[in-house]
């Protein structure tokens, strides 16, 4: 009987080691998917703060980041040159 006893204890042990590492991975899975939240958070609010500081220097000269402004500028511009030309082929 002592081997089943020992060969028991051993798997009762195993088993868990097993749990306790699935319990840690599955914890660990979870602070990182809180992790990908905050920074999700904190682009949204980087790129809302650059578009509210795009809009405050929109009509002033020698604004910090002239040259991303400048970018943003044509690519809006684009993008509203794009929409008509959409809007033409639908018959808007």
């Amino acid at each position: 009987m002592d081997f089943w006893d020992k060969m028991s204890d051993t798997i009762s042990e195993k088993g868990k080691k097993v749990a306790h590492k699935a319990k840690n991975a599955a914890e660990i899975f979870n602070l990182k998917g809180q992790i990908s939240t905050c920074e999700e958070v904190m682009k949204k609010n980087y790129l809302e703060i650059g578009r509210l500081f795009c809009e405050m220097y929109e009509e002033e000269e020698d604004a910090p980041f002239e040259k991303q402004r400048t970018a943003v500028k044509n690519a809006k511009a684009a993008v509203q040159e794009l929409q008509e030309q959409i809007n033409q082929r639908k018959g808007l």
